[in-house]
């Protein structure tokens, strides 16, 4: 099955947007500002395929210069996977072939490292539940308030935050 995740835009953390994926597609649109937005948020490093979408529009040809550039800046070995880029019109459906038969070529270029993420996204999650299991059972040994109390020492400079937290802990 393909499950598609759409993101509201760069700025992202780029973690939050790698893990779940096994390919990310990096989607600008000329004239609207997004390399300079696509720079500014470090997403270009995530990027395994570049499309510039409604290539039709005056600019797309120097956004598609300004990706290839940046990828000029990067030094890619032997065997290792330089992302594409390319151009399509959602409106007529040109480029979507070729973006399609690059995810294809992807796929089967990541077919090696896709388990070691798909491995490395599985241990994410299971650490990400397992902090979230664990802070739940800080709060319930907390009394109400506790932990508001013990914020207002560290600001206090009363107590650091490290003592703060090995108090806690013995408390578990």
């Amino acid at each position: 099955d393909i499950a598609i995740i759409e993101t509201v835009g760069v700025g992202q953390d780029e973690d939050d947007i790698v893990r779940p994926a096994d390919i990310s597609i990096l989607t600008l649109v000329p004239g609207t500002g997004d390399e300079v937005q696509a720079l500014k948020a470090g997403i270009m490093e995530i990027a395994d395929i570049f499309v510039v979408n409604k290539a039709d529009r005056e600019g797309a040809d120097r956004l598609l210069q300004s990706i290839a550039s940046n990828l000029a800046l990067q030094t890619f070995g032997a065997g290792e996977w330089k992302p594409p880029i390319l151009k399509t019109e959602a409106t007529t459906g040109a480029g979507i072939a070729e973006l399609w038969a690059a995810v294809g070529v992807f796929r089967e270029h990541a077919a090696a490292a896709r388990d070691s993420r798909r491995r490395a996204r599985h241990e994410y999650r299971l650490r990400e539940l397992l902090s979230q299991q664990f802070l739940r059972r800080v709060d319930e040994a907390l009394a109400p308030g506790e932990l508001d109390a013990v914020v207002q020492r560290i600001a206090a400079r009363e107590i650091d935050p490290y003592s703060a937290a090995a108090e806690i802990m013995s408390r578990l």
